[in-house]
């Protein structure tokens, strides 16, 4: 159950750990990777690195190298790079090669976005799931099985819309990919992308937003072009993909709807969140430094890297979806943005779900966000929608 308020191939299991990446940027909410190393040598090789880096910045007191380190491109630091999984994903890391790979110029500053396109079918998409405590912390594994390649249903022909799926700090496309088939069964044609800096997209910084809007309005160019967008379109993104939509949604009419789950309101606290729940270990003085240099260093005020400053600026229609375990961003800072948004917008709130985990919530999930788009996007009066497979 959760709380709603409204505004006046099937796959064999190949583990992808989601962990977070507090020493790279201290934004970072989860990393998925196949481990390259036993756990007990990267966390070794982790910490060794991590204690050298802050007696070096301890003694430098280097604010603006700090700064420089939370806007590199997350898909620049070593793989080894992350602590323990608190979330891992179980589907075939092959399965993503079903679908074409394609590559658009957008900038400046320059970046290449990769990106692929799922199509609506019949995908029998089976959700199934496992969560534990290990010391004193939730774990989760969600498994997901696919038959691929789809069946064509009744929209394939005709998608209902297009729907652009953000990924969270950190992270790639494959991270919303169980989303692309679950909307693909009810008609949505699907884009995945990696955003600059992040999978295999180019960029040797990321902007928080700033920069990414406008190459998501350029990749919507190169799929007109390609005659590749189906209106009505959509988006929908967790984390810092969530708030990159939020973001996207007052600058690109193209837009129609947006869901948002679990993004930040304020950038700083969203990276002290982290350090608090993953590196108590680091001096909170350090990363504040940092924080405060990084506005300089990307050349922007302040507060225009904070959500909230900019739905308060330009409020905009959007579902967002929180999680009562959520440290990161807790119901209280989703609630924040939603008091901004425009009337008709809705708030969710799972209970016991944790920031990690919140986007593969599918059973609570997948109901009121199909509902949202046909509502936002009036898909729903045309065609009704298909049940998907259990």
């Amino acid at each position: 159950m959760f709380t709603h308020r409204r505004h006046p191939t099937k796959a064999r299991s190949a583990k992808l750990e989601a962990a977070a990446w507090p020493g790279s940027t201290w934004l970072s909410l989860a990393r998925f990777a196949i481990s390259p190393t036993p756990i007990a040598f990267r966390r070794r090789r982790f910490r060794n690195w991590l204690a050298g880096l802050v007696l070096v910045l301890a003694t430098t007191g280097c604010g603006s190298f700090v700064a420089r380190r939370m806007a590199q491109a997350p898909n620049s630091y070593p793989q080894w790079f992350g602590s323990l999984a608190r979330v891992e994903l179980a589907f075939d890391q092959n399965f993503l090669t079903n679908f074409p790979a394609h590559f658009t110029e957008v900038g400046p500053p320059s970046a290449r976005l990769r990106y692929r396109i799922v199509e609506p079918a019949d995908y029998h998409l089976q959700v199934s799931s496992t969560n534990w405590l290990k010391h004193g912390r939730s774990h989760f594994t969600f498994n997901f099985h696919t038959s691929l390649p789809g069946q064509a249903n009744a929209w394939s022909a005709t998608p209902r819309g297009t729907v652009v799926l953000l990924h969270g700090y950190g992270l790639a496309q494959f991270a919303m990919a169980p989303w692309a088939m679950r909307l693909a069964q009810d008609g949505w044609r699907c884009v995945l992308v990696d955003l600059r800096g992040h999978g295999k997209s180019t960029g040797q910084r990321i902007y928080f937003g700033v920069q990414e809007t406008l190459d998501l309005s350029q990749l919507l160019d190169a799929l007109t072009r390609a005659g590749q967008l189906a209106e009505p379109l959509a988006a929908i993104g967790e984390s810092y993909g969530a708030a990159l939509a939020l973001r996207w949604k007052t600058v690109e009419p193209r837009l129609t709807g947006v869901v948002a789950i679990a993004p930040y309101a304020v950038l700083s606290n969203a990276v002290l969140n982290i350090c608090r729940d993953y590196a108590t270990w680091l001096p909170t003085g350090l990363v504040q430094t940092g924080l405060r240099q990084l506005p300089a260093v990307l050349q922007v005020e302040p507060d225009e890297l904070d959500t909230r400053t900019v739905l308060a600026r330009r409020p905009v229609v959007a579902l967002f979806v929180a999680g009562t375990e959520d440290k990161i961003a807790p119901p209280a800072t989703v609630r924040q943005l939603y008091d901004q948004a425009a009337p008709g917008s809705e708030l969710m709130v799972l209970p016991h779900a944790t920031h990690e985990a919140l986007p593969y919530y599918f059973d609570e999930l997948s109901p009121p966000v199909l509902s949202w788009l046909e509502r936002q996007s009036g898909t729903g009066k045309v065609m009704e929608s298909q049940p998907a497979q259990p």
